[in-house]
């Protein structure tokens, strides 16, 4: 019941700088659990933004009256990334080395907040369940852990995808748990659930 709501929320992505991605922003009303009306959207183009401080930005509703403020601020993040098998941070030997040295017991009190990171690699899935009419599947699979979500890319009519990436999350607290999801691309609607999997970090 407001035409002027405050969420003050905090959301973080994160954004690799050799992707030119938009942000996009929906704004909905919602008058009960089956009725719901969009009231705008507005973009945000990440790579014009300053780099290292934080941007007021008041944008326009596109096509609808209002505006929507936010904060945004793009900051350097350490130690997640995404790569391909054959260039996985942990294949070259001098950079294993590095790691060591950086994890060993004499250097354990150097940072407290930095225990170390996982390393994962995502190959394939196999017999996945059929989504679609077709008989088959356009799968992609989301890893989170603690507060961090990375995902990989769609294989479209696919029961048994390869994805072969290979994902880096720093560790924040030793007691996570990974979770890694299989989802079914559904064009403009949710994504279907296709299966799940938990694991904790002290059983690795």
């Amino acid at each position: 019941k407001s035409a002027n709501p405050q969420w003050r929320e905090q959301f973080d992505f994160h954004y690799f700088s050799d992707r030119k991605d938009m942000l996009d922003i929906e704004v909905w009303r919602k008058d009960n659990k089956k009725h719901e009306e969009l009231l705008g959207t507005c973009h945000v183009d990440i790579t014009a933004l300053p780099t290292k401080q934080t941007n007021c930005l008041e944008l326009p509703l596109e096509k609808r009256p209002g505006s929507l403020l936010m904060l945004v601020a793009v900051a350097p993040c350490a130690g997640v990334s995404i790569s391909d098998l054959c260039v996985c941070p942990l294949g070259d030997p001098n950079e294993r080395q590095q790691i060591s040295q950086r994890y060993c017991i004499k250097n354990s009190f150097r940072d407290i907040k930095d225990i170390g990171f996982l390393q994962v690699k995502v190959l394939k899935a196999v017999d996945l369940m059929a989504a679609d009419f077709s008989g088959k599947s356009d799968p992609f699979c989301v890893l989170e852990l603690g507060n961090d979500m990375l995902q990989t890319h769609t294989v479209y009519k696919n029961l048994n995808p390869e994805w072969n990436k290979v994902f880096t999350f720093p560790i924040k607290d030793i007691h996570d748990v990974l979770e890694v999801t299989v989802f079914d691309e559904d064009g403009d609607k949710p994504p279907d659930f296709l299966g799940k999997v938990a694991i904790p970090l002290l059983s690795v």
